[in-house]
């Protein structure tokens, strides 16, 4: 199976396959489709974010839980 990846727009459910590709590709083909989002969107996506979201470690309240050493030696 060969792999070809590119980036297209549909019109009206048909996908247009590149100049560079059409005396590759055969014609039974799998198609798969991902959503490609313009890039002003992950913009807006970045912009509501900090830097501290993707510095600090992951933390979890553990007051209140019961640790027993045996219990967690038996698994």
């Amino acid at each position: 199976m060969q792999i070809y990846d590119f980036i297209t727009k549909t019109e009206n459910g048909t996908i247009k396959i590149p100049e560079q590709y059409k005396d590759k590709v055969p014609s039974v083909v799998r198609v798969v489709l991902f959503e490609e989002k313009p890039w002003k969107f992950y913009q807006n996506e970045m912009s509501t974010m900090h830097k501290s979201d993707f510095l600090l470690p992951p933390t979890m309240d553990t007051l209140g839980w019961m640790f027993d050493r045996e219990e967690a030696n038996e698994r």
